[in-house]
Parts: structure tokens; C-alpha cells; sequence
């Protein structure tokens, strides 16, 4: 990675989206197997992966980076009728990444040489 603009919120993204998958993850292990369960587990799979794809260079991982978090969310509000703290914690999370990738995106824009 270079050392650019960004970089350093580009890494705070990434570090951010493959904790709140390795957790979504790993809550498989805490309660019962469900339809939900299997989902958020899903869910946490495609965040380390696009996780792992914002510690690169490529601008389609910035994007993947807005777009997973705010599908998620979406999905989260039509499936839960009144959210849970730990959802509302992970919602949080969720825009927090959705920033920061849109910083990212909107440096790299504006400084092409990142």
C-alpha cells in the first residue's frame, strides 16, 4: 500500500470491515443455528473478503467497501423489527466504514496519482 493520501483511512476500513466480519462470524458460535445466524455468518464471510481487498490498491474494493456495509444495513432494517443493541453497534460500525471509504474514494478522485 502506498503511503499517500488515504492510506492510513483506507487501513482504519480494512481493519474495521475484517473485525465486524471475523465477529459476525463468530457469533455462529454463540447462539443457535438458525436461517439469521447462517446469514450474519455469511454476511461476516464477504467482509473479510472485501476486508482483505481494502488493504490493496483497487478502487472496486473502496467501492465494495460502501456498497456490502449499506446492503447489509438495509437488510438489517427490513428483517429487524426493533434492533438489538449489538445490531444497532453494528449498524454504527457499518456507516463508520461506509465514511470512511467514501474519503478514500473521494481523495483518491481528486489525487490520481494514489
Amino acid at each position: 500500500m502506498t503511503h499517500g493520501p488515504g492510506s492510513l483511512l483506507r487501513n482504519t476500513a480494512a481493519t474495521l470491515m475484517c473485525l465486524s466480519g471475523i465477529g459476525q462470524f463468530a457469533t455462529l458460535w454463540l447462539r443457535e443455528l438458525t436461517g439469521t445466524a447462517l446469514v450474519d455468518g455469511l454476511w461476516g464471510t464477504v467482509y473479510v473478503i472485501v476486508g482483505i481487498g481494502l488493504y490493496g490498491h483497487s478502487r472496486f474494493s473502496v467501492y465494495m467497501g460502501m456498497v456490502v456495509p449499506a446492503a447489509a444495513i438495509g437488510l438489517l432494517l427490513y428483517t429487524m423489527p426493533m434492533p438489538e443493541q449489538l445490531y444497532t453497534l453494528r449498524a454504527a460500525v457499518d456507516v463508520t466504514i461506509i465514511l470512511l471509504c467514501a474519503v478514500v474514494l473521494w481523495e483518491s478522485r481528486h489525487h490520481p496519482s494514489v
